[in-house]
């Protein structure tokens, strides 16, 4: 790697890409007419901004695969003028309630045989609509574009954002109905010009009456709700209708149904077997539309392993059927899984690059193996990491009392084991390694440690983003032997060993470094050639004492955040390292959840020393990636590829990075594809803003040479989540925002 490419420049390849390849050949997907699936944006780019706004809509229409089409929610004022409004109830994405003019104004209706208080569209004239400001409606999206965009008619996003293509759902049309206001009407009645091409509802009299009354090029669709609700006019439940297709097919060219209706997911969060229902569909000449996709949703199955693009794939790319398009929140990662991503399994992942040798890609380098589906350091950690198409697989070495070397995240068992349940009494401070009580290694023997099992624990877990928790305890720990012994019979690049508190651990009378060098050369690793040796640690001596072993590359930690570097600090470095590990911000600032700027010269400084640059950890859950990623892990992949640019990636995800690395798509000097996985652009979303963000924390230090030798704790993060152990707490009011690296 080393090469970084303005954004600029990276615009031009994607206008570039579009135009040579605008629409691939039929015959490709196994949707109905053969032809790449259909990417609709549910309100437009509404994960990211105020549902079904002028910024959310062109921000869909800029961002995503050329031909995206935008999803619009009909309702309607009291004067029968067409708005696109997400939900019925107007309280719940604007900012009615608490608008003085506005405020006294709520009602309660009958819908569908239900009460339902609020605020709603047919009780205000068209003119008071547009000074309606919409806000975020889901509390884990971002809400600095609250109040800034208004509600919009049909016709003002026709004139203004100036679509492609515009599909028109109405889900109350009985509701209308009994206000005296006419979808039908409106539908029928639209000006020519209106690029509508796709009319659905989840009520079959209105669809039934639409028939023959539209333009030949306008698809129906019927659109499924919940299986166990009763569609409004026939009285009969959505899971009755589903039984019979081919009445559907009467009077609909297609169907919209929710995901689960296709992959069914048990009560553990479990994908059972997909069912039939899209072939069948197809069978009779019907499309069929998957709705509820959101990169942020805290409820996807465990089988995708938190990344939306292993979602959309298994819906198109799964060798038996693929949907016609999909109803997401976020189009631009629906755009990428279809352009980019599908198709590519057995592609070769590309060829490795760094500062000294032609290639385009960092490494994929594990933590922990791949922890975040297995518990991390085990047997299956590494195996999947292998199987996922890991670089390099990493052992953090650690000693037991009796002087075992064995591969574990942390010395304190008490997280990543069941060392509580057993070992409670063993519990003890150890200021040296972390600023908490633990249960540590170094006080029980390896047959002890041996009787434990490890524990799967998530990041987020405390917000019920749990990662893989049938495999909660699954996996048996492995010696640091076990792990050479594995690795040598593997196809990988390379090994990582990792080490920390090796002068504490001397005054146990435990020697991590020789236990490590001992075992290096017994597994001939000293004359390796096929596998590189990366050694890490934050400790300068640990460093040093590998310089031993030439063909090893000695990896510097860096565990705080800094902006910069001093060209004294590089000297330092270079002499002892051949790598440096940066945490995620200090590659990439953050302010909050916010992307501020590129540490573009601490980067170069290191490069121009012909030191590489790894760069993590990263991870696939939402709640770990800043806004301007769009909480698609993928993006900040694209984004420490391209735009830091690192040498290496470390991730408890391996398989999504080997998937980026395996599409034409992360190759932006080769890619001629129709679309990209663009880099985030650092500080737009900051500036854009409809009001201020909290002032800036203090920027991040200059790495000077007393900091080389003598690396002071970071700050702990305001944020428990974000918190590690290894980390001091701040001066009272004084906080850091910056995510855990």
């Amino acid at each position: 790697m080393g090469a970084r490419y303005p954004l600029a420049f990276l615009i031009l390849l994607l206008l570039h890409g579009a135009n040579a390849a605008l629409d691939p050949p039929a015959g490709e997907w196994l949707t109905l007419n053969g032809r790449r699936p259909r990417v609709i944006a549910r309100g437009g780019f509404s994960g990211l901004f105020p549902d079904s706004s002028a910024i959310a809509f062109s921000y869909a229409v800029a961002y995503s695969v050329p031909d995206v089409v935008l999803f619009c929610d009909l309702q309607f004022s009291s004067d029968g003028v067409g708005f696109c409004i997400s939900n019925l109830k107007l309280d719940n994405s604007t900012e009615i309630a608490r608008m003085k003019d506005f405020a006294s104004r709520g009602s309660t209706y009958q819908v569908n045989g239900q009460d339902v208080q609020g605020w709603f569209s047919v009780d205000f004239k068209s003119e008071e609509l547009h000074q309606i400001g919409l806000i975020q409606n889901t509390p884990s999206r971002s809400p600095i574009f609250d109040g800034g965009p208004y509600l919009m008619s049909l016709d003002n996003v026709v004139r203004t954002v100036k679509p492609h293509e515009i599909w028109v759902n109405v889900e109350y049309d009985s509701f209308f109905r009994e206000h005296g206001l006419s979808s039908e009407d409106y539908i029928v009645g639209m000006p020519k010009e209106f690029p509508v091409t796709w009319v659905s509802s989840p009520e079959v009299a209105l669809l039934k009456s639409l028939a023959g009354k539209l333009r030949n090029n306008t698809k129906i669709i019927f659109r499924f709700l919940t299986e166990d609700l009763v569609e409004p006019t026939t009285k009969i439940t959505y899971g009755e209708l589903l039984k019979d297709l081919q009445a559907i097919k009467a009077f609909a060219s297609g169907i919209l149904v929710p995901k689960q209706y296709i992959w069914p997911m048990n009560k553990n969060g479990y994908l059972e077997p997909s069912t039939s229902l899209v072939k069948d569909a197809h069978a009779l000449g019907l499309e069929v539309y998957a709705s509820g996709f959101a990169n942020d949703d805290a409820c996807m199955s465990h089988n995708y392993s938190y990344d939306p693009n292993a979602e959309y794939l298994n819906f198109i790319d799964n060798s038996d059927f693929s949907v016609d398009g999909f109803l997401t929140d976020y189009p631009p990662t629906a755009s990428g899984a279809i352009a980019c991503l599908a198709h590519t399994k057995g592609n070769a992942l590309a060829s490795i690059g760094n500062e000294t040798t032609d290639g385009s890609r960092p490494l994929i380098i594990t933590h922990d193996g791949a922890s975040g589906v297995f518990p991390g350091s085990t047997d299956l950690a590494y195996q999947q990491a292998v199987k996922d198409g890991a670089d390099i697989i990493d052992c953090w070495v650690r000693m037991s009392k009796d002087g075992v070397a064995f591969c574990l995240g942390s010395s304190d068992l008490n997280g990543s084991t069941t060392a509580a349940t057993t070992f409670l009494g063993k519990m003890t401070n150890v200021d040296e390694i972390q600023n908490k009580s633990g249960i540590f290694s170094f006080d029980l023997s390896w047959n002890e440690i041996q009787t434990l099992k490890p524990n799967l624990i998530g990041p987020f877990s405390e917000s019920a983003m749990d990662r893989n928790p049938a495999a909660k305890n699954a996996g048996k720990f492995m010696t640091l032997a076990a792990f050479l012994d594995y690795a040598k019979a593997s196809n990988i690049s390379g090994i990582l060993i990792g080490i920390e508190g090796a002068a504490y651990l001397a005054t146990r009378g435990l020697d991590v470094v020789g236990a490590v060098s001992t075992a290096l050369t017994k597994f001939g690793y000293d004359k390796e050639t096929k596998q590189v040796v990366l050694i890490q640690s934050e400790d300068p001596p640990v460093l040093s004492a590998f310089k031993k072993f030439p063909k090893f590359k000695r990896v510097y930690e860096i565990e705080f955040d800094i902006t910069d570097i001093s060209k004294p600090s590089v000297v330092e470095i270079s002499e002892m390292a051949n790598a440096v590990k940066l945490r995620r911000s200090s590659a990439v600032q953050v302010d909050g959840f916010y992307l501020t700027g590129f540490t573009h010269a601490l980067v170069d400084r290191l490069h121009a020393a012909k030191i590489e640059v790894y760069v993590g950890v990263l991870k696939n859950e939402f709640m770990s990636l800043a806004f301007d990623y769009w909480a698609d892990p993928m993006k900040e992949i694209a984004t420490d590829t391209w735009a830091v640019p690192a040498d290496g990636l470390i991730t408890d995800f391996p398989a999504t990075a080997a998937a980026y690395f395996r599409s034409p798509c992360s190759d932006m000097e080769q890619n001629m594809s129709y679309y990209t996985i663009s880099p985030a652009e650092v500080g737009t979303l900051v500036r854009m803003a409809s009001y201020g963000l909290p002032p800036a924390p203090p920027p991040a230090p200059v790495l000077e040479p007393e900091d080389v030798h003598h690396q002071p704790l970071p700050l702990c993060p305001k944020e428990p989540m974000f918190r590690t152990f290894r980390c001091r707490m701040p001066p009272k009011g004084e906080y850091t925002m910056a995510t855990d690296g």
